[in-house]
């Protein structure tokens, strides 16, 4: 019980984390940017790619070594529905995170490059879309424990 417990706040944990660093993003994406804010951008983003790592690892954790177990979980369409809404986040997140890579690189390459305003705003776009269906899981998290879906 105390495993499942340690699984369950590792989890929670993890998703707290991944939209504590998405809504760093959000905020910093807000205003223009100077050289500073878009190295930073990258610092921030390898540091929620590793909290979604963390949130899947524990996840898949919960889902084989947990009280419930697979069954529990595998015979409920809401959860396909949260493991298809993750790995849609995660393909939306590669668009952002390849601007935010460039504009790195074009830092290194000029110590007074600022992000395009264009690139800056379509990137907020993108990282607000993660977080409106990323507040989508725990949402659906929470009707899988009601019993949702059987």
């Amino acid at each position: 019980m105390i495993f499942d417990a340690l699984l369950a706040y590792f989890h929670y944990t993890s998703i707290f984390l991944l939209f504590a660093f998405l809504t760093v993003e959000a905020m910093l994406l807000r205003n223009p940017l100077d050289a500073a804010a878009a190295r930073l951008m990258v610092r921030v983003d390898i540091w929620y790619f590793a909290a979604a790592m963390c949130a899947l690892a524990s996840g898949l954790l919960r889902l084989f070594f947990g009280v419930k177990g697979a069954a529990f979980y595998g015979g409920n369409p809401v959860f396909y529905v949260k493991i298809v809404l993750f790995a849609a986040i995660g393909i939306l997140s590669v668009w952002p995170t390849r601007t935010f890579i460039r504009w790195r690189r074009a830092c290194n390459a000029d110590a007074h490059f600022v992000p395009p305003e264009d690139e800056r705003r379509k990137a907020r776009r993108w990282v607000m879309m993660e977080v409106h269906l990323a507040a989508l899981i725990p949402l659906l998290a929470v009707l899988m424990a009601r019993g949702v879906g059987y």
